[in-house]
């Protein structure tokens, strides 16, 4: 089937070559090359690093509403066009320039955790299974018809990066499967249940913050559904200073407790660290500008004294506080 590909990041990769491989790609399009890392260096999405490789025209317009951009779509020939986290809503238009619309890889089992941020959000609300749900496009937020849903568990140490590394090859190869079936007329649409749909919006700088008041669990799950980004970040008692200190790989220790954010020792495991409920090891420390270290290393080049209280107001001017929470569903906008 001859079909347009429109997606950035590293998890759309896996689909983007699939559909080379399988089926006639008539076009790229992906978001417009930006300035990442410490030295600012333009870089290209992933995507269009790989339609290059593979000699197929790429569009990276800055906003796919311009009328041009849904007739530039329309005139590629292509019967579908396939949509993985692209970075952008669509508009109608651009849904409408193929015969057969446009299908998508979301990373949950719709109706939940419709938005932009489904694995993140997954993660931190303590799901222990998850999916992707390829889906027919329409005007709605993640709202159209379902076509085909896989299941699979979320590990105990899944961060955000590595459940997206395992879940993009899983939306490739079902992604393909729908293909085949839409091909073959063997594909049913089945209607989303809207009345138990839930939402992940767009992760926040602040969505990085610890909270240790509360549980072990929920401190982990925190920790892991925001890496690589925003990195969940908490405050220590530096050298004369309140410092900023990135948390990565955390382990659940319920035989444990204290006041909550008190530091109650480092071992193999990592820095303890009470909760509200039980306590929380973290394998993996960093300082700001400074590369990820093993616990054991970070404190033996920068002390935390055992008893010491994580998350007090930084001297930034930033209360250094955690934000009240809201799940999800609470924050759709």
């Amino acid at each position: 089937m001859r079909v347009v590909f429109m997606g950035s990041p590293d998890f759309a990769v896996p689909a983007l070559r699939g559909l080379i491989e399988h089926h006639d790609v008539a076009l790229v399009m992906t978001q417009p090359d930006k300035r990442a890392g410490r030295g600012k260096r333009v870089t290209a999405p992933a995507v269009k690093e790989v339609a290059l490789q593979a000699g197929i025209p790429v569009m990276q317009p800055s906003s796919a509403r311009p009328p041009e951009i849904a007739a530039k779509l329309a005139e590629s020939g292509a019967e579908l066009g396939v949509v993985v986290a692209y970075g952008k809503i669509l508009p109608q238009a651009v849904l409408e320039a193929f015969p057969r619309g446009c299908i998508n890889i979301h990373g949950s089992i719709l109706p939940r955790y419709r938005g932009a941020a489904p694995i993140q959000w997954s993660i931190i609300q303590g799901e222990t299974e998850t999916g992707v749900t390829i889906m027919q496009l329409d005007e709605g937020m993640d709202t159209g018809p379902m076509l085909l849903v896989r299941k699979m568990a979320v590990e105990p140490d899944d961060s955000a990066g590595s459940l997206a590394t395992r879940m993009a090859p899983v939306g490739a190869e079902a992604m393909l499967e729908v293909i085949d079936g839409l091909a073959a007329g063997t594909i049913e649409p089945v209607e989303q249940d809207h009345s138990a749909a839930t939402y992940a919006p767009m992760l926040k700088k602040e969505d990085g913050i610890v909270d240790w008041t509360q549980s072990a669990r929920q401190v982990a799950d925190r920790i892991r559904g925001v890496d690589p980004w925003p990195g969940a970040e908490t405050s220590y008692p530096g050298s004369g200073s309140v410092e900023r200190l990135k948390l990565f790989g955390p382990t659940v220790i319920d035989s444990l407790s204290g006041r909550p954010g008190q530091v109650l020792g480092v071992d193999e495991r990592g820095l303890i660290v009470a909760c509200g409920r039980g306590a929380c090891a973290v394998a993996t420390l960093q300082a700001p500008g400074r590369r990820r270290m093993p616990a054991n290393t970070f404190v033996s080049g920068r002390p935390i004294p055992e008893a010491a209280i994580m998350g007090g107001p930084l001297d930034d001017g930033s209360n250094g506080q955690p934000p009240g929470r809201s799940t999800p569903q609470d924050r759709s906008g």
